[in-house]
């Protein structure tokens, strides 16, 4: 067995001011409570695009937070009690948010709704990374608006469009990825990671997906996943693997000396980072995924 040393970035108690890109104790006192809570860094930076200057949004964990095992504090559950929305991802991701909202009369919302989920491999589970395709992260966009609205009615049209041209710059990922590879040949265009996160923008992009685990696997890496992932590697003459930023390098280096592929880079998931690091924002991540993923395969300095 090879021992579990996956996530390298622990969960944190504190909150993230998306709008004022401000982090603070989430026990701290507060002089004032955000209109709209969203679980993580990623849906309230979605949010505060679509809010614009119109309403405050916070984000219950601060930049490089784990999510998938967050235990809210009793800090995080007064400022849920006193917010007026909470959004949240859904798809499994939050199993904590029903104690998040124990004490809230927050309109809940779950901007994955209308997503179609893939399964995580080898459960019934849905797979909650749904934000990671640029295509359906504009169903986000949109449910979000509609949340939005509801609460301020007076602001919809701005709202609208805020979102239409977020949505636009979407669409330009997208594009980005679509048009780096088709320069591959066909069967070199399989991605392989470390952890199964990237099940939504493979499929929207036509490319055929391999991970060492799946995704949210509590389970020891084995040297039985190593080897299928290198057969994968050889069969399909991938030509560079990727590792999340969240989990330990040690596994893909082994690929990658089983295999001879090149070390394609890192790629961020779950949480945006601190200002100045390379994906503060949504749109800033979701960009350098796509570039790091195409320059990675493409082998472009």
């Amino acid at each position: 067995m090879i021992r579990n040393i996956r996530r390298t970035t622990a969960a944190t108690t504190s909150i993230f001011l998306a709008g004022g890109l401000v982090a603070c104790s989430s026990d701290d006192a507060r002089d004032d409570t955000p209109e709209v809570l969203a679980t993580f860094t990623i849906l309230a930076d979605m949010a505060q695009e679509v809010a614009g200057d119109s309403l405050e949004v916070s984000s219950l964990t601060r930049p490089g937070a784990e999510i998938h095992g967050y235990d809210p504090t009793p800090g995080d559950i007064r400022t849920a009690a006193g917010a007026e929305v909470i959004l949240s991802n859904g798809l499994g991701l939050e199993n904590w948010v029903d104690k998040l909202t124990a004490d809230s009369d927050a309109t809940r919302v779950t901007v994955t709704e209308g997503i179609d989920p893939i399964p995580i491999e080898g459960t019934d589970e849905p797979n909650p990374h749904a934000w990671m395709s640029p295509t359906l992260a504009k169903i986000y966009v949109d449910n979000i608006v509609d949340a939005l609205s509801e609460y301020s009615p007076d602001n919809a049209d701005t709202f609208r469009d805020n979102a239409e041209n977020y949505k636009s710059q979407l669409d330009d990922v997208q594009d980005d990825l679509t048009d780096g590879l088709s320069h591959l040949p066909e069967n070199q265009r399989a991605l392989q990671t470390c952890e199964g996160a990237f099940s939504y923008l493979t499929r929207d992009a036509g490319m055929a997906e391999s991970y060492i685990w799946p995704v949210n696997s509590d389970a020891e890496i084995t040297p039985d996943q190593i080897r299928t992932a290198a057969s994968f590697v050889d069969d399909n003459d991938v030509p560079a693997v990727f590792c999340e930023s969240t989990v330990d390098p040690g596994p893909k280096e082994q690929l990658i000396r089983d295999t001879g592929a090149r070390d394609g880079g890192t790629l961020y998931v779950d949480s945006l980072t601190e200002d100045g690091g390379d994906a503060p924002t949504y749109l800033d991540l979701i960009r350098y995924d796509v570039d790091t993923i195409v320059e990675g395969m493409r082998g472009d300095s």
